[in-house]
């Protein structure tokens, strides 16, 4: 029987994430050391061995404007919610032309170190950051955003991006097949507990509860076994919440819960997929660094004791 697997996605975005929601103006010193504390994370992952995927919006891999502009699909989504097609921002030259004058719109410079560390994995976040269950967009969309993304990844890196995490995790099981016969293999999906699938408002409340105590069933899987020719799902365990001052209090014990999981996947030889987005780096990034080293130190002696082992999503294919 093989090991337990410590899977980590992380959602890169910088502004493209959330445009609709973030005013710039007020937001450049978050994604100002956003951008810094991404090669102190690549340095972290080195150190001790990890194996990431950097699910990367392709806005992002654009050298500049021009380039951006050619790869932009025809076919754009059409969301009854207009603000959050982030094509607005380009049509209404809301962007820099390059990455020296736009580092929140631009990151090739950083998706090129991301490449040149060993064990990281490029993946998509879709071309555009694409909803994929809002109300008005449909597959033959979906299918050119996932094309675009596949081509300036091709272009820019000679990479065929292998694993997708849906935006905000709007996972849609009638777009597999889809990103499958555009290169994908591996998709995260969401963890199968009752907080994940419910729409009430009081569900935030619930997951945050459920990063102290457990009020979830446990969050590791089994691998699942897939044939050659269809996809793989990759199920979240946790979001690895950010570090806030409000929250201190409780700091060790998010970390001792994220760090019982792994402990329990890597004895009970499961899965245990971390996920979280760079900028959430963005406010407190030593703490947060820190809180990071101490699950991976948590992960080596893991490894060493049970031979829990890091893997990409891709790598799960």
């Amino acid at each position: 029987m093989e090991p337990g697997k410590f899977i980590i996605s992380l959602d890169f975005e910088l502004h493209w994430g959330a445009a609709e929601k973030w005013d710039l103006t007020v937001k450049k010193d978050y994604f100002d050391t956003t951008r810094e504390s991404i090669p102190k994370v690549l340095a972290l992952f080195a150190k001790y061995n990890i194996h990431a995927t950097w699910a990367t919006v392709g806005f992002l891999f654009a050298k500049n404007k021009a380039q951006l502009l050619a790869f932009m699909p025809k076919d754009r989504p059409s969301y009854d919610n207009k603000s959050l097609s982030y094509y607005n921002l380009i049509d209404n030259n809301e962007i820099g032309l390059d990455e020296e004058e736009d580092p929140y719109h631009y990151a090739a410079s950083l998706i090129k170190k991301i490449v040149a560390t060993q064990g990281q994995e490029l993946g998509t976040h879709t071309f555009a950051h694409y909803y994929c269950n809002e109300i008005g967009q449909n597959k033959s969309q979906f299918e050119a955003d996932i094309q675009s993304a596949q081509a300036i990844s091709k272009e820019n890196f000679n990479i065929e991006l292998k694993s997708l995490v849906f935006p905000r995790n709007q996972f849609n099981a009638e777009y597999i097949d889809i990103a499958f016969r555009n290169g994908i293999q591996v998709v995260r999906s969401n963890p199968d507990v009752w907080f994940w699938r419910s729409k009430s408002k009081l569900i935030p409340i619930a997951r945050a509860a459920d990063t102290l105590f457990p009020i979830s069933k446990t969050l590791t899987f089994k691998e699942s076994g897939h044939k050659p020719n269809e996809m793989l799902l990759s199920p979240a365990s946790r979001f690895f919440r950010p570090y806030v001052e409000r929250e201190k209090l409780v700091r060790n014990r998010k970390l001792n819960r994220i760090k019982s999981e792994m402990t329990y996947a890597a004895k009970h030889k499961e899965g245990y997929h971390l996920w979280w987005h760079p900028h959430n780096f963005g406010y407190f990034v030593n703490e947060n660094l820190a809180d990071l080293e101490e699950i991976l130190k948590h992960y080596n002696q893991l490894h060493q004791e049970h031979g829990f082992t890091s893997k990409t999503m891709a790598e799960m294919y």
